[in-house]
Protein backbone atom coordinates (compact mmCIF):
# COMPACT_ATOMS: atom_id res chain seq x y z
CA UNK A 1 0.00 0.00 0.00
CA UNK A 2 1.22 3.66 -0.49
CA UNK A 3 1.38 5.68 2.63
CA UNK A 4 -0.93 7.28 4.19
CA UNK A 5 -0.88 11.52 3.67
CA UNK A 6 -0.76 13.98 6.40
CA UNK A 7 -1.37 17.46 6.64
CA UNK A 8 2.21 18.19 7.19
CA UNK A 9 5.58 17.22 7.43
CA UNK A 10 7.61 14.77 5.08
CA UNK A 11 6.71 12.32 2.53
CA UNK A 12 6.52 8.94 3.89
CA UNK A 13 6.53 5.32 2.74
CA UNK A 14 5.31 1.94 3.70
CA UNK A 15 7.55 -0.71 4.57
CA UNK A 16 5.48 -3.10 2.25
CA UNK A 17 5.96 -7.13 2.21
CA UNK A 18 6.51 -9.05 -0.83
CA UNK A 19 4.11 -11.98 0.46
CA UNK A 20 0.93 -9.16 1.46
CA UNK A 21 -1.53 -9.10 -1.40
CA UNK A 22 -2.81 -6.20 -2.84
CA UNK A 23 -6.96 -5.34 -2.11
CA UNK A 24 -6.49 -6.69 1.64
CA UNK A 25 -8.15 -3.18 2.79
CA UNK A 26 -9.87 -1.55 5.20
CA UNK A 27 -13.93 -1.90 4.43
CA UNK A 28 -15.79 -0.45 6.91
CA UNK A 29 -15.27 1.73 9.60
CA UNK A 30 -17.77 3.05 12.63
CA UNK A 31 -17.20 5.02 15.90
CA UNK A 32 -20.61 5.85 17.30
CA UNK A 33 -22.05 2.19 18.70
CA UNK A 34 -23.86 2.30 21.90
CA UNK A 35 -24.03 5.96 21.78
CA UNK A 36 -27.28 8.20 21.78
CA UNK A 37 -29.59 7.17 18.26
CA UNK A 38 -27.51 4.14 17.94
CA UNK A 39 -28.74 1.29 16.67
CA UNK A 40 -25.69 -1.22 17.08
CA UNK A 41 -24.05 -1.50 19.89
CA UNK A 42 -20.69 -2.17 19.22
CA UNK A 43 -17.74 0.18 16.89
CA UNK A 44 -16.24 -2.06 14.21
CA UNK A 45 -13.82 -1.86 12.25
CA UNK A 46 -14.82 -4.13 8.95
CA UNK A 47 -11.75 -5.75 6.64
CA UNK A 48 -12.39 -6.93 2.91
CA UNK A 49 -9.85 -9.34 0.72
CA UNK A 50 -10.06 -8.49 -2.97
CA UNK A 51 -7.21 -10.68 -3.69
CA UNK A 52 -6.90 -13.77 -5.34
CA UNK A 53 -5.63 -15.51 -2.17
CA UNK A 54 -6.46 -16.56 1.34
CA UNK A 55 -4.75 -14.64 3.53
CA UNK A 56 -3.45 -16.14 7.38
CA UNK A 57 -3.93 -12.76 9.69
CA UNK A 58 -2.26 -14.71 12.78
CA UNK A 59 0.11 -11.94 14.37
CA UNK A 60 -1.85 -8.79 12.63
CA UNK A 61 -3.94 -6.24 14.11
CA UNK A 62 -6.37 -3.57 13.45
CA UNK A 63 -4.98 -0.37 15.40
CA UNK A 64 -6.91 2.72 16.39
CA UNK A 65 -5.73 6.23 17.34
CA UNK A 66 -7.45 9.48 18.03
CA UNK A 67 -7.62 12.35 15.54
CA UNK A 68 -4.46 13.83 16.53
CA UNK A 69 -3.28 11.27 18.48
CA UNK A 70 0.29 9.40 18.49
CA UNK A 71 -0.84 6.57 20.86
CA UNK A 72 -2.34 3.54 19.51
CA UNK A 73 -4.45 0.69 20.80
CA UNK A 74 -4.02 -2.51 19.08
CA UNK A 75 -6.84 -5.63 18.39
CA UNK A 76 -4.99 -9.06 17.73
CA UNK A 77 -6.28 -10.82 15.26
CA UNK A 78 -6.26 -14.57 14.06
CA UNK A 79 -7.21 -17.29 11.22
CA UNK A 80 -7.69 -16.81 7.76
CA UNK A 81 -9.71 -14.03 5.65
CA UNK A 82 -10.74 -15.94 2.32
CA UNK A 83 -10.21 -14.35 -1.29
CA UNK A 84 -13.81 -12.38 -2.09
CA UNK A 85 -14.19 -12.57 2.09
CA UNK A 86 -15.50 -10.12 4.67
CA UNK A 87 -14.37 -10.12 8.40
CA UNK A 88 -15.98 -8.14 11.64
CA UNK A 89 -13.61 -6.67 14.56
CA UNK A 90 -15.97 -5.84 16.64
CA UNK A 91 -14.75 -2.79 19.21
CA UNK A 92 -16.04 -1.48 22.00
CA UNK A 93 -19.46 -2.28 23.17
CA UNK A 94 -21.49 1.65 24.92
CA UNK A 95 -24.55 1.72 26.51
CA UNK A 96 -27.08 2.34 23.89
CA UNK A 97 -28.14 0.42 20.85
CA UNK A 98 -30.55 -2.47 20.67
CA UNK A 99 -28.19 -4.54 18.50
CA UNK A 100 -25.04 -6.22 18.87
CA UNK A 101 -22.60 -6.82 15.75
CA UNK A 102 -21.81 -10.68 15.23
CA UNK A 103 -17.71 -10.17 15.22
CA UNK A 104 -14.87 -12.83 13.71
CA UNK A 105 -12.61 -10.91 16.35
CA UNK A 106 -12.63 -8.69 19.63
CA UNK A 107 -11.50 -5.97 20.97
CA UNK A 108 -12.36 -2.98 23.51
CA UNK A 109 -11.02 -0.05 21.84
CA UNK A 110 -13.61 2.81 22.13
CA UNK A 111 -13.35 4.44 18.87
CA UNK A 112 -14.14 8.06 17.95
CA UNK A 113 -18.17 8.73 16.31
CA UNK A 114 -16.73 11.51 14.35
CA UNK A 115 -12.80 11.24 13.73
CA UNK A 116 -10.21 9.40 14.34
CA UNK A 117 -7.45 6.72 12.64
CA UNK A 118 -7.36 2.95 11.91
CA UNK A 119 -4.84 0.80 10.66
CA UNK A 120 -4.34 -2.15 9.18
CA UNK A 121 -1.14 -4.18 10.42
CA UNK A 122 0.74 -7.01 9.35
CA UNK A 123 1.87 -7.34 13.63
CA UNK A 124 0.92 -6.82 16.71
CA UNK A 125 3.42 -3.79 17.83
CA UNK A 126 1.73 -1.16 18.66
CA UNK A 127 2.11 1.92 16.02
CA UNK A 128 3.92 5.04 16.97
CA UNK A 129 3.54 8.64 15.78
CA UNK A 130 0.96 10.39 14.56
CA UNK A 131 1.18 9.35 10.80
CA UNK A 132 2.34 5.59 10.83
CA UNK A 133 3.92 4.01 7.95
CA UNK A 134 4.44 0.50 8.43
CA UNK A 135 1.02 -0.44 7.44
CA UNK A 136 -1.09 -2.49 5.42
CA UNK A 137 -3.90 -0.45 5.08
CA UNK A 138 -4.69 3.23 6.72
CA UNK A 139 -7.43 5.29 7.01
CA UNK A 140 -8.18 8.80 8.50
CA UNK A 141 -12.07 9.41 9.05
CA UNK A 142 -13.76 12.79 10.08
CA UNK A 143 -12.21 15.68 8.42
CA UNK A 144 -10.11 16.27 12.03
CA UNK A 145 -8.11 13.35 11.33
CA UNK A 146 -4.33 14.48 10.93
CA UNK A 147 -3.21 11.56 8.75
CA UNK A 148 -4.75 10.27 5.63
CA UNK A 149 -4.36 8.18 2.70
CA UNK A 150 -4.65 10.55 -0.63
CA UNK A 151 -5.51 14.23 -0.82
CA UNK A 152 -8.04 13.93 2.35
CA UNK A 153 -9.64 11.63 5.68
CA UNK A 154 -13.29 11.18 5.04
CA UNK A 155 -16.07 12.75 5.92
CA UNK A 156 -16.89 13.40 9.35
CA UNK A 157 -18.87 10.52 10.72
CA UNK A 158 -21.79 10.78 13.35
CA UNK A 159 -23.89 8.21 15.50
CA UNK A 160 -25.84 7.07 12.79
CA UNK A 161 -23.11 6.85 9.68
CA UNK A 162 -19.82 4.64 9.33
CA UNK A 163 -17.10 5.13 6.72
CA UNK A 164 -17.81 2.55 3.71
CA UNK A 165 -15.79 1.79 1.15
CA UNK A 166 -17.40 2.34 -2.16
CA UNK A 167 -17.88 -0.70 -4.29
CA UNK A 168 -18.98 -2.35 -1.57
CA UNK A 169 -15.16 -2.33 -0.53
CA UNK A 170 -13.82 -3.30 -3.96
CA UNK A 171 -12.69 0.63 -4.65
CA UNK A 172 -8.99 1.73 -3.88
CA UNK A 173 -7.48 4.27 -5.10
CA UNK A 174 -5.29 5.01 -1.99
CA UNK A 175 -7.53 8.04 -1.33
CA UNK A 176 -9.28 7.93 1.76
CA UNK A 177 -11.53 10.79 0.52
CA UNK A 178 -12.27 9.36 -2.55
CA UNK A 179 -12.66 5.45 -1.75
CA UNK A 180 -15.25 6.61 1.07
CA UNK A 181 -18.50 7.71 1.15
CA UNK A 182 -20.57 7.77 4.54
CA UNK A 183 -23.95 5.89 5.31
CA UNK A 184 -26.23 3.83 7.37
CA UNK A 185 -23.30 1.30 9.17
CA UNK A 186 -23.83 -2.48 7.45
CA UNK A 187 -21.39 -4.53 9.51
CA UNK A 188 -20.59 -7.77 7.44
CA UNK A 189 -18.31 -10.88 8.80
CA UNK A 190 -17.38 -13.91 7.61
CA UNK A 191 -20.61 -15.59 6.95
CA UNK A 192 -21.59 -12.72 4.75
CA UNK A 193 -21.81 -13.34 0.63
CA UNK A 194 -18.43 -13.34 -0.89
CA UNK A 195 -17.56 -10.80 -3.25
CA UNK A 196 -15.05 -12.40 -5.65
CA UNK A 197 -15.17 -10.39 -8.82
CA UNK A 198 -11.92 -9.29 -8.62
CA UNK A 199 -10.87 -12.46 -9.00
CA UNK A 200 -12.17 -12.38 -13.01
CA UNK A 201 -10.10 -10.81 -15.61
CA UNK A 202 -11.14 -7.72 -17.38
CA UNK A 203 -9.88 -7.81 -20.81
CA UNK A 204 -9.17 -5.16 -23.56
CA UNK A 205 -7.72 -6.19 -26.73
CA UNK A 206 -5.63 -3.66 -29.26
CA UNK A 207 -4.18 -4.74 -32.19
CA UNK A 208 -0.75 -2.97 -33.43
CA UNK A 209 -1.22 -2.21 -36.04
CA UNK A 210 -4.99 -1.85 -36.32
CA UNK A 211 -5.06 -3.02 -40.19
CA UNK A 212 -2.59 -5.34 -41.54
CA UNK A 213 -1.81 -7.04 -45.12
CA UNK A 214 -3.14 -10.80 -45.24
CA UNK A 215 -0.65 -12.65 -43.61
CA UNK A 216 1.16 -9.81 -42.20
CA UNK A 217 2.30 -10.12 -38.67
CA UNK A 218 0.00 -8.49 -35.87
CA UNK A 219 0.53 -7.95 -32.01
CA UNK A 220 -2.30 -8.55 -29.42
CA UNK A 221 -2.23 -6.80 -26.46
CA UNK A 222 -4.50 -6.60 -23.18
CA UNK A 223 -4.54 -4.91 -20.18
CA UNK A 224 -6.42 -6.81 -17.46
CA UNK A 225 -6.70 -6.93 -13.68
CA UNK A 226 -6.91 -9.63 -11.50
CA UNK A 227 -7.35 -9.21 -7.68
CA UNK A 228 -6.92 -5.68 -8.06
CA UNK A 229 -3.17 -6.68 -9.51
CA UNK A 230 -2.64 -5.35 -12.77
CA UNK A 231 -1.28 -7.71 -15.43
CA UNK A 232 -0.21 -7.13 -18.83
CA UNK A 233 -1.73 -9.88 -21.32
CA UNK A 234 0.54 -10.00 -24.68
CA UNK A 235 0.63 -12.56 -27.81
CA UNK A 236 2.29 -12.35 -30.87
CA UNK A 237 0.86 -13.87 -34.11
Amino acid sequence: MPAPGATSGPALSVAASATTPKWLVISQVYGGGGNSGATLKNDFIELYNGSIVDVSLDGWSVQYASSGGSTWQVTPLSGVIKSGQYRMVRESQGAGGTVAVIADDSGSIMMSGTAGKVALVNSTDALTGTCPTAVIDFVGFGTAANCFEGSAPTSTLSNTTAAIRKLAGQQESDDNKADFATGAPTPRNSTSPLLPSLNKFAIEVDPSPASSFIGGPVTFSANATKGGVPTTLSSAQ
